[in-house]
């Protein structure tokens, strides 16, 4: 019914065969560009007038724009995201394999999220469903794509300067443009920093959540000798927060006497050169790395010595981690069709290969042995990849099109408790995707496909097994988990009118989840051991509607909605809940984002939004769910020749919402009976930018 209305609303519109009367926009996350209209698959593109809408600085400003996509905290910035109801919430002792992976320029920067900074990205491409056959192992649930803006033939920048509440400020500027024989070149710099949203009561600070992240990115296109193009990306990030997020009593007001640490050092860099010179193919070459230095730490009693004698404890939980990833990839790519069965047919051919290295040092309060305690580990991991695609163009209107992907992994891990581990397998994905396509403004498609993530171990159980003897068979059972796979079948249908008018994208999608790996955790007093732990599978259905429509020549309304039904099958928790049948976490049932672009005059425009979200579970491992929310969020922005002058701000009913949730005893003055404990979103946000165009 849903695709009946929707599709009836665009076919009013008169179709065209002029696909070249409009700009259209351009998704990159495949292994061609495409239009977005054109791409077989759910795909969610901002843009930077999206982003700038809601002074999107970070990735986790936008989330809420995007159907069927969410987020979780537990950290001064989002590092974790789930599509579609799946995806990882936070990271403690043991590696982990993200389920939505994120990639920045070319440059795999699964699992640190916090790097996903907004200045000068021209464009954020969102896909839903399995991915593993472009991405691989990181792309089973969907993928994040970021581009930076690309410099032009002609110089050309901005300069930006901006404050809001909380003392927050920031500063930036991009420019680029030809550098002679070098080729085109674009750098931009970004600086920000805020007190946080919390209030520490006992050290009478408001700072122990502050930010303070600098970035920069740099992009150079060059052509080398006759047939060859080479695209060099540096990228830099720093960001030194706190971390002093949750409260006994469940405000932003905390009671920590050792507040907590969010640090992260990343610097990543990319060559990808493409060779030109073939009649019917290009060779894409390309090799990254990237190298980040973080420190998590928090405050494992919230609270001070003092605060209930007799009951209270005091400890800190610090994670060093140093990570060095490298990874090179070749693929063919062909220019012209050739014969297939006496069909036109395209191609791609690649080789993936990634290396990991990642070592982790904790210090903590060690609850068995009563004493503090130094925890190291060392894990190695590496992944190659063959993987390839056919596209048939069965007619002008019809298309068939499909991929495979064959990916071996190894996973070598060690560490100081003696747990030594090697879990390996081989994991295959892929698509087959249908498409019709009657107009050039028009796609109708259906596509099945298969999506996977890697296997692991669980050391942290594994080193607890001898400080818990009635446990030691219950964790050696656990001491790895296999791969998950993911395989969908996904219906959906493109519009968009030529006067670029009407947008109309639907997709309808069921899911279901082979081996999943979901987080369990076994609580004794003040001792709290997390692994992953396969259930037998799981389901998501559901839909993701996205509608754009110039109602009047000042007028642009919007809506993005997304519909979830997910249910969690043959899993239950060491304590005994059967989990069978309840939804999976951090998978609300529905999201609606809409709102108006209204051109007041020539130089005045203003854009209101609203959020709205469905309650959902935080954890696969306890009940405690978030509140329903409701967000509003405006704009004013006013233009005078090179400057541009923007008052915004966000949720500005000051609404409280949870991105984090917890349920266990940890407040001494009710003798530790647990109970819900939560990490609050942002509050109100009211802030003016300054833009000045070069």
């Amino acid at each position: 019914m849903l695709l009946t209305v929707v599709s009836l609303l665009a076919l009013n519109a008169e179709p065209t065969n002029n696909n070249d009367s409009v700009e259209r926009i351009q998704v990159q996350g495949q292994f061609r560009a495409v239009q977005v209209h054109q791409a077989p698959t759910s795909v969610s593109v901002l843009q930077a007038d999206s982003i700038s809408a809601r002074h999107g600085s970070h990735l986790e400003d936008v989330f809420n724009v995007i159907p069927n996509v969410n987020f979780s905290s537990g950290s001064s910035r989002a590092r974790f995201m789930q599509i579609r109801g799946i995806g990882e919430r936070s990271q403690f002792v043991d590696p982990i394999n993200p389920s939505v992976g994120i990639v920045i320029d070319g440059i795999n920067y699964s699992g640190l999220g916090q790097a996903a900074a907004l200045f000068d990205i021209s464009q954020v491409e969102v896909y839903r469903g399995p991915q593993s056959g472009r991405f691989g192992a990181d792309g089973m649930a969907g993928m994040l794509v970021l581009e930076s803006a690309q410099a032009g033939t002609k110089f050309d920048g901005f300069w930006q300067l901006g404050a809001a509440n909380y003392n927050a400020l920031e500063g930036g500027f991009a420019a680029g443009g030809e550098l002679g024989a070098l080729g085109r070149a674009r750098l931009s710099v970004h600086q920000q920093r805020d007190d946080g949203f919390t209030e520490n009561l006992y050290l009478q600070r408001d700072d122990t959540q502050q930010r303070s992240e600098r970035q920069a990115r740099f992009n150079l296109w060059s052509d080398v000798g006759q047939h060859w193009q080479l695209r060099t990306t540096l990228h830099h990030y720093n960001q030194d927060n706190g971390y002093d997020a949750f409260s006994l009593d469940n405000t932003r007001q905390t009671y920590s006497d050792q507040p907590g640490q969010d640090d992260a050092r990343i610097n990543a860099g990319r060559f990808a050169a493409t060779y030109l010179g073939a009649s019917s193919y290009e060779l894409e070459l390309s090799y990254s790395w990237l190298n980040a230095d973080t420190l998590y730490s928090y405050d494992e009693d919230w609270s001070y010595v003092g605060i209930a004698p007799g009951w209270e404890y005091s400890s800190i939980d610090a994670y060093w981690r140093d990570r060095a990833d490298q990874s090179f990839e070749a693929r063919l790519v062909s220019t012209e069709p050739f014969s297939w069965f006496g069909l036109p047919t395209d191609w791609v051919l690649g080789w993936y290969s990634h290396q990991r290295e990642e070592t982790l040092q904790r210090a903590f309060f060690d609850w068995d042995a009563y004493t503090d305690a130094l925890f190291q580990s060392q894990y190695d991991s590496t992944h190659h990849a063959l993987y390839g695609e056919l596209s048939h163009y069965l007619s002008e209107q019809w298309q068939l099109t499909t991929g495979l992907r064959v990916e071996r992994y190894r996973n070598d891990y060690a560490d100081t408790n003696a747990v030594q581990e090697q879990p390996n397998d081989t994991m295959l994905g892929g698509r087959v995707s249908l498409s019709y396509q009657p107009y050039a403004d028009q796609l109708w498609y259906g596509t099945w496909s298969r999506g996977y993530k890697a296997g692991g171990v669980n050391g942290a159980a594994l080193g607890k097994v001898g400080d818990n003897p009635e446990l030691e068979t219950y964790l050696r059972a656990r001491a790895n988990f296999a791969p998950e796979y993911l395989s969908s079948i996904e219906f959906g249908y493109k519009y968009v009118s030529a006067d670029n008018r009407l947008a109309v994208n639907v997709a309808l999608f069921h899911q279901r989840r082979e081996q999943v790996q979901l987080k369990s955790w076994i609580n004794r007093q003040q001792t709290f051991i997390g692994f992953i732990d396969n259930a037998d599978g799981g389901t998501t259905q559901g839909a993701e509607v996205e509608l754009r429509w110039q109602a009047h020549e000042k007028l642009n309304w919007f809506a993005n909605i997304g519909l979830l039904n997910s249910e969690i099958r043959g899993f239950v928790t060491e304590d005994g809940v059967d989990m069978s049948g309840r939804e999976q976490a951090q998978a609300p049932s529905y999201q609606v984002n809409t709102g108006v672009n209204w051109q007041l005059q020539n130089n005045l425009s203003a854009t209101v939004q609203i959020d709205s979200k469905d309650s959902f579970y935080f954890s696969d491992s306890h009940n405690s769910q978030s509140d329903k929310m409701t967000l509003l969020h405006a704009n004013l922005v006013w233009q005078l020749e090179h400057w541009t002058v923007t008052f915004w701000g966000r949720n500005l009913t000051d609404k409280d919402y949870a991105t984090r949730g917890f349920y266990f005893g940890n407040d001494p003055r009710i003798e530790y009976a647990p109970k819900t404990y939560v990490q609050w979103g942002e509050p109100r946000r009211i802030g003016i930018t300054f833009n000045y165009a070069m």
